[in-house]
């Protein structure tokens, strides 16, 4: 999705059998590279894009893409992540990566350090129910993004143009000009979180978004959980509840609507819509 992060939903191997075992067997060759033994079980990525295990210490990652596709945000995000993103904010460091093509696609493998602690939810960025999270991981989480919006990137996480082309179609509302731009995860939803002590995945998505995009992402997503979506805004006041805030809030409804008119999260859509209405006073367009 131009603009902004693929939606997170997908969560499973590529349907096509020799798709599979394409990527089965580029994980195999980048672990052999690597000097590393892939275990346990495979976790696929969106639609089938990614595939990782754990391998010993660490966590073999390996994504492909049609070689004139390679490169770009996405494929070199956890590598500049590792190089600018300050240490203290929590997240799997880079212990090696490893590039090369096969048969008209190109493949990146990255091996970073394996964190114990699960995700807060497997397989789905969507929150079902309440979660219990101690007061020290939401200082956490506060403090990490505090540190990352100071971070320069020339980045986009999230572009203008997928706002102007957009905003109506989904969000029923005339574009709006972002103006405060923060630097941010790009993908915060709660399979990128992890229990206590919070650890943040998957990096392939960092750089400039609007202020309350992140925030805004993850409110949504905890929509199903409405004791957890009332944390985030109580913790997080300080940046939804201002306009900028409730700007790139917009942002992300936008693109999870966008998501939801593709078959993605239908559960999550009615309640998405609703809380848009709410921050809009205009109902979305029908689907």
């Amino acid at each position: 999705m131009t603009g902004g992060p693929a939606p997170a939903a997908v969560f499973a191997a590529p349907p096509a059998r020799d798709e599979q075992t394409r990527m089965r067997d580029a994980h195999a060759a980048a672990a052999r590279s690597l000097q590393v033994t892939a275990s346990g079980p495979e976790v696929w990525g969106w639609q089938g894009r990614t595939l990782s295990r754990r391998a010993g210490s660490c966590w073999l990652r390996v994504v492909a893409a049609p070689v004139a596709k390679q490169g770009g945000r996405l494929w070199e995000g956890t590598a500049l992540a590792n190089a600018l993103v300050p240490r203290s904010v929590p997240r799997p460091r880079l212990r090696g990566l490893l590039d090369w093509k096969a048969d008209g696609s190109a493949y990146r493998a990255e091996l970073t350090e394996y964190v114990s602690v699960p995700p807060v939810t497997s397989g789905t960025p969507v929150l079902a129910r309440d979660v219990a999270l101690p007061d020290a991981w939401w200082a956490d989480l506060h403090t990490a993004l505090e540190t990352l919006a100071t971070v320069p990137t020339d980045r986009e996480a999230v572009r203008q143009r997928w706002i102007d082309n957009n905003f109506r179609r989904f969000l029923g509302i005339d574009p709006i000009q972002i103006h405060a731009y923060t630097t941010g995860h790009g993908d915060l939803h709660w399979a990128n979180l992890t229990h206590a002590p919070l650890v943040l995945l998957d990096w392939e998505n960092w750089g400039r978004l609007p202020v309350g995009y992140d925030l805004g992402l993850l409110h949504a997503y905890s929509l199903t959980a409405p004791a957890t979506a009332a944390r985030i805004r109580h913790q997080f006041a300080h940046v939804l509840g201002t306009a900028a805030g409730r700007a790139g809030e917009l942002v992300a409804l936008g693109q999870l609507l966008q998501a939801c008119s593709r078959g993605v999260h239908p559960g999550l859509a009615p309640l998405i819509a609703r809380w848009a209405e709410h921050l809009t006073g205009i109902p979305v367009p029908a689907p």
